[in-house]
Parts: structure tokens; C-alpha cells; sequence
């Protein structure tokens, strides 16, 4: 059995403050579910929000390891 990872995120742009807000409860940390190419697929702590993002964020959200 494989240790999960997770990672912080910082909403940016307005529609992610707005599912940060609603969907992830205003938790920063996701878990890690996947890692392909470059790109995190997350799933927020609550697991009522699930998304793809760049390993390094990019114009919608903050990612601190």
C-alpha cells in the first residue's frame, strides 16, 4: 500500500475562489490521485471536487507541495 500525497492549492482566478468557496469546504489541501505529464489530477478533502491542474499551477491555481 502506496503512502498518499498531497498538495496545497490557492484559488486565483474567480471561478476557482467560487468552487474552493462551495465545493472544497475551503480546504487547501488535495490529495493527489493521479500524476500524468506533468499534471496533478486532485480530488479535494471533502471528494465533492475532483480536477486536473500543472505540477507547478498555472493562471487559476496556486500549488505548493
Amino acid at each position: 500500500m502506496s503512502k498518499k500525497k498531497f498538495v496545497c492549492v490557492t484559488p486565483i482566478y474567480s471561478k476557482a475562489k467560487n468552487r474552493f468557496a462551495n465545493q472544497m469546504e475551503k480546504f487547501h489541501s488535495c490529495l493527489i490521485e493521479q500524476e500524468k505529464d506533468g499534471m496533478l489530477f486532485l480530488a479535494s478533502l471533502n471528494r465533492q471536487y475532483f480536477f486536473w491542474v500543472p505540477k507547478t499551477g498555472n493562471e487559476h491555481w496556486s500549488i505548493e507541495k
